[in-house]
């Protein structure tokens, strides 16, 4: 890989994981496979994430979608915060969430508008203003 892409990976994991506590997936990949960790977050974060055709707030607005649709919470965490790192507001996270009530169903709505609480509360961001 080249040195810029090694670069963006850095950057855009700077941008997007900064703050998190929670394990991230790099450190659980390195647990078990270096190499295999050091690929997947070049091409993952250093390639994917690192694409300019959509700016980082729609890019995670988006995730946060899939994953709420897919009801895969623990990955969810990890990118609301990402989605709050790159300037997305608690309630346009909220908003995104709802949205996928029609596709996804209200449990998997639910269960990642909890997840979304546990972040805003871990972060002194809850109660939001409820407009």
């Amino acid at each position: 890989m080249s040195k810029e892409i090694i670069e963006k990976t850095k950057k855009t994991a700077q941008l997007y994981f900064d703050g998190v506590t929670d394990e991230r997936p790099f450190d659980l990949w390195q647990s078990f496979d270096k190499g295999l960790a050091r690929d997947l977050s070049l091409f993952i974060t250093g390639q994917m994430y690192a694409r300019e055709k959509l700016p980082h707030p729609t890019r995670q607005l988006v995730t946060v979608a899939a994953l709420t649709v897919l009801s895969r919470l623990e990955e969810l965490k990890l990118h609301i915060e990402a989605a709050l790192n790159v300037g997305c507001s608690p309630q346009e996270i909220a908003e995104t969430i709802f949205q996928t009530a029609i596709y996804g169903g209200v449990p998997a709505t639910n269960q990642a508008l909890k997840t979304l609480r546990t972040v805003l509360q871990e972060k002194d961001m809850w109660p939001l203003s409820n407009e």
